[in-house]
């Protein structure tokens, strides 16, 4: 026997963003920050969150009917103004995804993340770049 499947293709549609923190007063630790995939955000600890907020979407596309596996390892966010600053993003990926009958349209998936953040975290933008990949 053989199977043959269509290649997939990922395409991202939307950056995922946590909007602006606000480090409160004091010497503390813990404060989380995140989004999870189906769109719920949640802000705890000594911050105040601003902003909108998003969660990132992508598309794949491949043969109908298929489960895909979806792979997005953490990611280091660094700071933009200092490289030597650093948060950890730990991702909330869907893990699998099944493309329906018109395969070529392909199956949107968004992928959240959340943050831990300290007192001593430095001012600035903090950005990274997912490693999302996708197989059969």
């Amino acid at each position: 026997t053989a199977n043959v499947a269509k290649p997939l293709t990922l395409t991202r549609l939307q950056d995922l963003d946590l909007g602006t923190i606000i480090l409160g007063p004091g010497t503390w630790s813990g404060a989380n920050v995140g989004i999870t995939r189906s769109e719920v955000f949640s802000c705890s600890g000594n911050v105040t969150c601003a902003g909108p907020t998003a969660v990132a979407k992508y598309n794949v596309t491949g043969s109908n009917n298929q489960t895909i596996r979806i792979t997005a390892p953490n990611v280091t966010l660094v700071n933009q103004s200092d490289s030597t600053k650093t948060l950890t993003l730990v991702v909330d990926s869907p893990g699998t995804v099944t493309l329906p009958n018109s395969g070529s349209q392909g199956v949107d998936f968004p992928i959240g993340g959340s943050i831990s953040v300290s007192s001593n975290a430095a001012a600035g933008t903090y950005s990274g770049t997912f490693n999302v990949t996708v197989d059969y």
